[in-house]
């Protein structure tokens, strides 16, 4: 009989089959929850850059949206002029469509409107032709299809409207040899945009020449 029954105490009983936490297990489960905590400080380190370059992109925006404001104070702007302005800061491209749809939905963008201004100023304060008018447009980033509609709402009167700046014009070169005042009357109606420049300039000394006989 072993000492422990001699003294009447019991044996200490030993798990057979592993119902307590080995040591092997213990040092397992640490290295688990480790990899836990360590996997929810890179997701938690993650949600924070997405959270900042949300925040980044968001003045972004807000830059970009005031500069183009600050533009369209001083003259109206196409969709494609106002396009690479918001394009200066750092926006991608769903962003920056984002802005000119906006300002469009506003009225702040309207190519039509635009094309008829320029029409308008072109005519009236310029005294330009239908080429002169729609070079500008093009320029300007109008879409062809709607200079053209603005273009089309012009009288076909460009050779009136060009006799009428020559006879204009001419009454300002009396003095001057027959010549250069054709080449310079023919330079001012071509830069106009007005077709057959020299012809028209012809034709206003002409009629010049015979009021003073």
């Amino acid at each position: 009989m072993s000492a422990a029954h001699q003294d009447g105490r019991l044996a200490p009983v030993v798990p057979l089959f592993g119902d307590g936490p080995s040591a092997r297990d213990a040092a397992w489960h640490t290295t688990w929850e480790e990899d836990d905590a360590e996997y929810d400080a890179e997701h938690d380190r993650d949600a924070t850059v997405d959270e900042g370059w949300d925040d980044c992109s968001s003045i972004e925006r807000e830059i970009a949206e005031a500069n183009l404001l600050k533009k369209l104070r001083t003259r109206q702007l196409s969709e494609k002029e106002a396009r690479a302005v918001v394009a200066e800061r750092s926006l991608d491209r769903e962003q920056i469509d984002a802005v000119i749809v906006a300002f469009r939905s506003r009225g702040y963008l309207d190519d039509g409107r635009l094309a008829e201004q320029l029409v308008h100023t072109g005519v009236d304060r310029k005294g330009q032709g239908r080429r002169a008018i729609a070079i500008t447009m093009t320029q300007r980033g109008i879409p062809r299809s709607v200079a053209d509609a603005a273009l089309d709402a012009l009288p076909d009167d460009d050779a009136e409207r060009a006799l009428e700046y020559a006879r204009h014009k001419v009454a300002t070169m009396r003095g001057l040899d027959r010549g250069v005042a054709l080449r310079r009357l023919g330079g001012q109606l071509a830069r106009r945009g007005y077709p057959g420049a020299l012809d028209v300039a012809r034709r206003a000394l002409d009629e010049q020449e015979a009021q003073g006989r």
